[in-house]
């Protein structure tokens, strides 16, 4: 069987933390599936089709990873795509509560597919969307956290 691995988040905008633990997680699973979601619950910054235009260019030098959007419960795309790991990146201690419910809760709507964590390098565990966010907000250096196409894209919005 293969293992094939769903990294979901809506990547607004993507950093290099995500970017570490797609490239880590390739030298695991077989395959690896970035799902942007949609995200009804979120305000992003930048529309789905972006994101998804964002996260492809970024991994086109990857074979093993695919890039795609989702709307709706990770665990039907997950069917659908016929994967069996759903990866999660646990960056602080904060995250691991939310983490771990969700984990729970998937397990008991799915048995069949694994929750599995990964942190990113130390050097990027402070790292966040959001504050990425912020930061490019106010005119701020972004390039230490997320690569060139992202940064230029946060500069035109």
């Amino acid at each position: 069987m293969q293992n094939k691995a769903i990294y979901s988040g809506t990547f607004d905008p993507i950093t290099f933390g995500h970017i570490d633990l797609v490239e880590r997680a390739v030298r695991l699973f077989d395959q690896v599936i970035v799902a942007v979601a949609h995200s009804q619950s979120k305000n992003t910054l930048f529309s789905l089709d972006k994101r998804i235009s964002l996260a492809k260019s970024i991994f086109s030098d990857f074979p093993s990873v695919e890039v795609a959007g989702f709307d709706g419960l990770l665990l039907e795309f997950a069917k659908q795509k016929q994967a069996n790991i759903l990866l999660r990146g646990l960056r602080v201690v904060s995250d691991f509560d939310y983490e771990f419910q969700m984990a729970y809760m998937n397990q008991a709507l799915l048995p069949k597919v694994e929750t599995i964590f990964l942190s990113p390098a130390a050097h990027f565990a402070y790292v966040s969307s959001s504050l990425v966010r912020e930061i490019a907000s106010m005119h701020g250096d972004v390039s230490k956290f997320v690569p060139p196409v992202v940064e230029a894209a946060l500069k035109k919005k």
